[in-house]
């Protein structure tokens, strides 16, 4: 109980004899508690967290297209930039970033995805009758490369990307008349659909990928054969100065 008390009267007297705030000190205070945004509440606080998941931290336009009605954009982006600057003050700080990280992930899985079907499909004038899926050892024996093409070449006309893409593919599928008569085609789900879709996607990157690769190493060995040319003219000029030289 002695301790108890000493301990409080000497926590009192660094109180009393602490100097008081400077006027400077005091502005940041003021400016500090405005910053604690007393009008923002948890369910705006809610609804910026899982906009920053869906559309990115960068894209403060769509986050404050989601808090449209209670917020104006302009305080959305102030609310923001102080929300990273003091982001690991809040007690659950890792759960809510990795919450953000993980949405931002799968934007650039959907970017990784889209770039791929975009190159793929550029390689042909006529996509829908001329695309070629490199199976390599992954065919599969369900499906045929007719009803593949048509998927991967209508999945990149709907977006793939889209709400309920896998249903308006299913739909289209069964309008297609070249499936007329293909029972098994038309008789997929669009949950079938979008697993044969998934597939074909990692074939696509992968051959993409692959394809980026083999540009990348021809440029380098253009660059180094160009250097290669070069050291030997250089090389070859030196040679024929020098001999010139003996000769006089």
């Amino acid at each position: 109980m002695f301790e108890a008390e000493k301990k409080q009267k000497e926590e009192q007297k660094k109180i009393d004899s602490a100097e008081a705030l400077t006027e400077e000190e005091l502005a940041e205070k003021e400016q500090l508690l405005t910053q604690g945004f007393s009008n923002w509440g948890r369910r705006e606080f809610q609804q910026f967290v899982k906009a920053n998941e869906k559309y990115g931290r960068t894209d403060l336009d769509s986050v404050a297209a989601e808090l449209e009605g209670s917020k104006t954009a302009d305080e959305v982006k102030e609310y923001a930039k102080v929300f990273w600057e003091r982001l690991d003050e809040l007690a659950d700080h890792e759960r809510i970033l990795a919450q953000i990280e993980r949405g931002e992930a799968r934007i650039q899985r959907k970017l990784s995805i889209k770039r791929a079907l975009d190159a793929k499909i550029a390689k042909y004038k006529a996509p829908f009758h001329q695309l070629r899926i490199a199976y390599g050892t992954n065919k599969g024996k369900n499906y045929t490369e007719e009803e593949d093409r048509f998927m991967v070449c209508m999945l990149h006309k709907l977006g793939f990307d889209k709400d309920n893409v896998y249903e308006e593919l299913r739909q289209a599928v069964r309008q297609a008349p070249q499936f007329r008569f293909d029972w098994f085609i038309k008789s997929r789900t669009a949950m079938e659909l979008q697993r044969r879709c998934n597939t074909l996607i990692t074939l696509i990157e992968k051959e993409m990928g692959e394809s980026e690769d083999k540009r990348g190493k021809g440029k380098a060995k253009g660059v180094v054969g160009k250097a290669a040319a070069g050291k030997r003219k250089s090389e070859g000029g030196a040679s024929a100065t020098k001999a010139k030289k003996g000769k006089a």
